[in-house]
């Protein structure tokens, strides 16, 4: 990781989401400029052959496993706040959802998500990328219950004070 663009809360950086009396709060974001944000975040499910073949073909019982798992994400990532305590209801300007596979047995997902406001998206692209390998594990456990999600990691983010971010 550059240490340059990582905001690393190991490292002294204050943790802002606390009052002072050490309870959570929401950060009040009213006094910091508007800037376009961008986060792109990635999962990934492992499963058998079998299964990543299963969705490929589309002879998963449920429907078209990448269609609505691609829809699930796009809903997590509206929805981040509601599930997340702490993140700031934004208005999203974008977001795209990619899945690659490895022809074996991996299905990843990337999430793309931007707007442009006063906080960063990351939270919602994280949000949308377990979304959607949620998505894909329920629509095929009915094939497969040992399948693996994750790890579900940030892998860029752009605007903001704190500067960028790529792993």
């Amino acid at each position: 990781m550059n240490s340059e663009t990582n905001n690393d809360q190991a490292s002294g950086c204050k943790l802002t989401h606390f009052n002072e009396q050490g309870r959570a709060r929401m950060v009040d974001i009213s006094g910091k400029e508007s800037t376009v944000r961008t986060a792109v975040a990635v999962s990934k499910v492992t499963m058998n052959p079998a299964t990543l073949e299963a969705i490929r073909e589309g002879r998963i019982g449920k429907g078209d496993v990448l269609a609505v798992a691609q829809i699930a994400g796009i809903q997590g990532a509206k929805k981040t706040s509601d599930w997340i305590p702490m993140c700031h209801p934004l208005a999203l300007t974008g977001v795209d959802i990619r899945f690659h596979d490895n022809g074996v047995d991996e299905l990843q997902i990337e999430v793309t998500v931007k707007t442009e406001g006063k906080t960063g998206v990351e939270m919602e692209a994280l949000t949308a990328a377990s979304a959607a390998a949620l998505t894909i594990y329920d629509m095929c456990k009915a094939m497969q219950k040992d399948m693996i999600i994750g790890p579900t990691m940030l892998n860029s983010k752009s605007g903001g004070k704190n500067g960028d971010f790529s792993r």
